[in-house]
């Protein structure tokens, strides 16, 4: 597999120029092609300086976020939808300013635990900005990916099966599911046949492990997960996705629960996965070569 991403978080989660070029020198280092921004914020980054050296390290670029409360598209408050779509707009514009193609993350709804459940107003809310975000991002040669996350992180969008009726829903062709394997490990009632379902609408992949740290050392069934990306032809990318109470965000790591020290060493954290997630897919093309190999059967 040769489209392997990283999230910055890996390494910092600081915006600092010097934070900025260690994370792109450490994600070239250890041989990811990409690297994944999260809550990056242009009034405290030279945006053009950060293309430049993402391109001088050869590297692609996707930006992913959340939205906040205050922004939360599927809002019955007028101006709390407006402030969405401005959060929107703003993360298409860095992410083609920068030199990326894919705009990810739950950017269907407020990224947190709810107290209540979605109502058909709120999903036709979210549908609609979407739908509008979705023109914008055209214009720019970006992708929206819907990330598919837990019930603990989003109340619309907990299942592959609801984001391809979200994406249908919007009738854009630019909008596509951002899968992501400790999500799923939690909602779906197979993580194999959900992404076998989604098939062609799948985006972008996030690799995580159920805790969070070194891939292989959870529960998730990862062989599942790479036979089915490749029984469908998945050329897109895979982002590693780790976090640890090492690297502190704010924003992040409060809403997504990371109170645990699952690692210090993070160039061993992604070495140690990108030669994971690269011996997966090629596991399961091999698998996939027998399995169709007429070949491979004795005559009787």
């Amino acid at each position: 597999m040769s489209k392997l991403g990283i999230h910055s978080f890996v390494w910092s989660a600081g915006s600092s120029q010097t934070e900025l070029e260690a994370a792109l020198e450490k994600t070239r280092d250890s041989g990811f092609k990409l690297i994944e921004f999260s809550y990056l914020d242009p009034a405290q980054v030279d945006v053009p300086w950060l293309a430049r050296r993402i391109s001088d390290h050869g590297l692609d670029v996707s930006i992913s976020m959340g939205l906040p409360a205050e922004g939360d598209v599927s809002s019955a408050d007028p101006a709390i939808v407006a402030r969405g779509q401005e959060i929107l707009s703003g993360a298409i514009a860095l992410t083609r300013d920068l030199g990326g193609t894919k705009l990810a993350g739950i950017l269907s709804s407020a990224h947190g635990k709810q107290v209540h459940a979605p109502t058909l107003e709120s999903w036709k809310r979210s549908v609609d900005a979407v739908a509008r975000a979705a023109e914008i991002a055209a214009g720019a040669g970006v992708t929206l990916n819907l990330e598919i996350v837990n019930r603990f992180e989003s109340n619309l969008l907990n299942t592959a099966a609801q984001g391809l009726a979200f994406i249908e829903a919007t009738g854009a062709d630019n909008v596509f599911l951002h899968l992501d394997s400790f999500h799923m490990n939690i909602e779906e009632a197979d993580i194999g046949l959900a992404i076998r379902n989604a098939a062609d609408k799948i985006g972008y992949v996030h690799i995580g492990e159920s805790h969070r740290g070194y891939l292989g050392t959870g529960n998730i069934d990862f062989a599942a997960i790479f036979d089915a990306l490749v029984a469908i032809g998945y050329d897109d990318w895979v982002t590693f996705e780790s976090f640890s109470s090492e690297i502190v965000d704010e924003k992040l790591s409060i809403a997504t629960g990371i109170w645990r020290n699952l690692w210090d060493d993070n160039v061993d954290l992604a070495n140690h996965a990108r030669t994971f997630i690269d011996l997966g897919f090629a596991t399961a093309r091999r698998k996939a070569a027998l399995v169709a190999n007429p070949d491979t059967l004795s005559p009787s």
